[in-house]
């Protein structure tokens, strides 16, 4: 001890000084930790609802009883409010079946246009794009006369070509479930419409495929079924936040004979265990393709399903909603890009907030 307080003694200020500095920086760290596993601590329970639970299972434990009482008038309070939202979600699905009536004659004429039925007048046709207004007239008139000298250059295309299977390669949720052997089928899709259950019928919505004859399969129209329901859960009245799909149906594709995208033929070599001898055996097996989107997994009455089935239907039921809320209302716009780049100013928004939650840790 000697030896260290002399060499304490003979130490230069400036290394004193050195010394606190470590010193504070190693306390600030501490405290770092100390906020970072507070920020781990609230993380965990906002992805784990059992510690939420528990924690606020322990804060009402600790209240009195006089006021557990009133709390529990409250929740049933709040169970009340669950059926009464219910409710509301039940007229906005008449709104939407009244509304989509509205929207579909518009519809029907973006069908008749993408197919070449109709025509549209040079007055239906007239567009001032934002970019157009800054042009000068010079400017817009070389540029018609490109487009007029290009337009001479191939032969007039009948509607808009490739329209849908354009929106669904533009789209990031709809381009992954598309294979190089889903495209020349696709080019034959004409329309998709949505349907709505009828009055008084449980909640629902079909999405139509409508297809013109091609050499893939027979049907002209695909459809698949989403079933509804708008109300709480007996057992967990809290966990409603408005419709969930309970459920969806496709249909039968009727192939034409070796142009099944869905399946695909293998060759596996087996050898005999007790010859030796080596045999080639040809099996078909399920292939990924976009058309595995009208065979979902069937949900089971006890509801129960396995960990893969679960992850099929839960990206299926994304897909279906987003077809029907954003796809079908607004198709030119994913057509032609504008609607992804709204889509992207989006996120770009929720990823700056992820980076700047990050450089505060």
């Amino acid at each position: 001890m000697a030896d260290i307080d002399n060499k304490e003694q003979e130490m230069d200020p400036a290394d004193m000084e050195d010394v606190e500095e470590v010193e504070e920086v190693e306390e600030e760290e501490t405290g770092e930790d100390e906020n970072s596993k507070a920020r781990q601590l609230t993380v965990q329970m906002m992805q784990n609802p059992e510690i939420l639970a528990a924690s606020s299972s322990s804060c009402l434990l600790s209240l009195p009883k006089v006021v557990k009482r009133r709390v529990n008038a409250l929740k049933n309070l709040q169970v009340k409010c669950a059926h009464i939202e219910a409710k509301f979600y039940e007229e906005v699905h008449e709104l939407e079946r009244k509304y989509a009536a509205l929207y579909q004659p518009l519809f029907d004429k973006r069908s008749d246009i993408v197919k070449a039925v109709y025509e549209p007048t040079d007055e239906e046709c007239e567009w001032k794009a934002a970019e157009e207004e800054e042009l000068t007239e010079e400017m817009k008139q070389k540029a018609k006369v490109e487009e007029e000298k290009k337009d001479e250059e191939k032969e007039d295309p009948k509607g808009i070509p490739e329209f849908w299977l354009t929106v669904f390669k533009n789209v990031d949720l709809l381009s992954d479930m598309l294979q190089e052997h889903d495209e020349p089928i696709l080019k034959h899709l004409q329309d998709i419409k949505v349907k709505f259950s009828d009055p008084g019928q449980p909640m629902s919505f079909s999405l139509d495929f409508y297809f013109e004859p091609n050499d893939f399969f027979t049907n002209t129209l695909l459809t698949k079924t989403y079933k509804m329901r708008s109300e709480p859960d007996e057992a967990e009245p809290f966990s409603f936040d408005g419709p969930e799909i309970m459920g969806c149906t496709g249909c039968v594709i009727d192939w034409t004979k070796g142009k099944n995208v869905t399946l695909k033929t293998i060759k596996k070599k087996q050898k005999h265990k007790g010859r030796g001898t080596v045999r080639t055996v040809t099996k078909t097996v399920p292939n990924d393709s976009f058309f595995n989107f009208f065979t979902p997994p069937e949900v089971p009455e006890s509801g129960e399903l396995d960990e893969d089935s679960e992850a099929v239907l839960a990206a299926d039921f994304e897909i279906g909603h987003f077809i029907r809320e954003r796809i079908v209302p607004r198709a030119v716009l994913y057509f032609t890009g504008e609607a992804i780049e709204d889509d992207d100013d989006d996120y770009d928004e929720e990823g700056e907030e992820a980076d700047d939650e990050v450089r505060h840790d």
